[in-house]
């Protein structure tokens, strides 16, 4: 909200009118505006609604009173987005498989603030802004997860829905709704990643028909239910997933990240494996990694990762060391905190084999790449993961 005030005192509502209108001091305004203090009470986002006519599904409210009836947002047909809008998220998107999500997070917030929140309070803009908004919230959410703040992450998510929702953009809408699912797995929350897979589901059905996308929020679901232990129905919901994926021919989505047959091999995987079905859990690991390009450098390191830790889970030593070796010349200055923490995973189970003198050795040279690691991402650790390979 203090965005929103600077942005209008900026095209000539001055500060004192401003705080009249929603019913604060100037002091109070000067403090949101400055990033002093926060809008938390909901009673003030629902002045703020009123006063300045924002409607309430923007500002996560119910619909306003004085809102007209229809102005709740419904599914539309994807809207070809401005040239420079795609742009700049086609090349973050690109740098970010590269280089992971770490090093460019403070860049994807500067372009939302200089190029993007401006024509938010525009009477002008077209519904196209929004959908640029929300693909961006949501992509800066990813880089935040990538950089290890995951409630950072969460926010970028619970304000990207409703610019979707606003947009119009149905197929968005649940995109943002599976990476939330993926976030609240990630940090134990299933319940609410069972719902969120459930909200994406709903809203896919709504708009545009995207299989890659009904893929992955089918994935998503059966891996929150393997994790709840009701395993018949997520393999149910995993052959939908692969049923998605294989058809129909493929519908594409301007805002939307591909989701790939390596992307269902790498979640079908995890699946399996949380289930501890680790037969079913190696064959998908390994396909994962033969499909993963080496162009795509995350996504190829955390598939190794869980090949790794699969053959690990199976008691086989040998392939371990041999897929382990391959791991550890996988780009070390990748900036993806999520790879330190899955590796940090890797080390501790490991460690039960130490008693082996081929595990030890191994171990010996995975710390000297870890520190090497940790020195390289040292920019862009959060913190409380400093040092988490140590």
């Amino acid at each position: 909200m203090g965005t929103v005030f600077r942005l209008l005192n900026h095209r000539g509502l001055s500060t004192r009118r401003l705080a009249a209108a929603v019913g604060i001091t100037q002091g109070r305004l000067y403090d949101y505006m400055n990033n002093k203090s926060r809008v938390e009470k909901l009673a003030l986002f629902e002045q703020i609604s009123d006063a300045l006519r924002i409607p309430g599904g923007m500002l996560g409210l119910a619909k306003r009173p004085w809102e007209p009836r229809g102005a709740e947002p419904v599914a539309g047909p994807i809207l070809e987005p401005d040239g420079n809008d795609l742009a700049a998220i086609d090349a973050f998107r690109n740098a970010d498989k590269q280089t992971g999500g770490g090093r460019l997070y403070a860049a994807v917030i500067r372009h939302l603030k200089e190029n993007i929140a401006s024509r938010l309070v525009d009477a002008g803009s077209e519904p196209q802004v929004f959908a640029a908004a929300a693909a961006l919230s949501e992509m800066a959410g990813w880089m935040a997860h990538d950089s290890g703040r995951d409630a950072r992450a969460q926010s970028h998510f619970a304000r990207a829905l409703p610019l979707a929702r606003t947009s119009g953009d149905a197929p968005l809408a649940a995109n943002i709704a599976a990476s939330s699912s993926h976030l609240a797995l990630q940090v134990g929350e299933v319940g609410e990643a069972v719902h969120w897979a459930k909200v994406g589901l709903q809203f896919a059905g709504q708009g545009p028909q995207i299989p890659s996308l009904t893929a992955r929020l089918y994935s998503m679901h059966a891996r929150a239910l393997a994790v709840a232990d009701q395993g018949t129905v997520a393999l149910r919901e995993l052959e939908r997933a692969h049923d998605a994926l294989t058809s129909s021919a493929e519908a594409t989505h301007p805002w939307i990240s591909p989701f790939d047959e390596a992307s269902l091999a790498s979640e079908s995987a995890l699946t399996y494996r949380d289930m501890k079905r680790y037969d079913g859990a190696l064959e998908y690991a390994d396909r994962a990694v033969t499909l993963r390009e080496s162009g795509r450098a995350r996504s190829l390191a955390m598939s190794q990762i869980n090949l790794v830790a699969t053959h690990a889970y199976r008691g086989d030593l040998d392939a371990v060391l041999h897929f382990g070796v391959m791991l550890l010349t996988t780009n070390p200055s990748l900036g993806s905190v999520r790879v330190i923490n899955q590796l940090t995973d890797l080390r501790r189970m490991l460690d039960s084999h130490s008693d082996h003198r081929p595990v030890r050795d191994f171990l010996e040279r995975f710390d000297v790449a870890a520190k090497t690691r940790l020195l390289l991402l040292a920019d862009i650790m959060a913190p409380g993961n400093e040092g988490t390979l140590s």
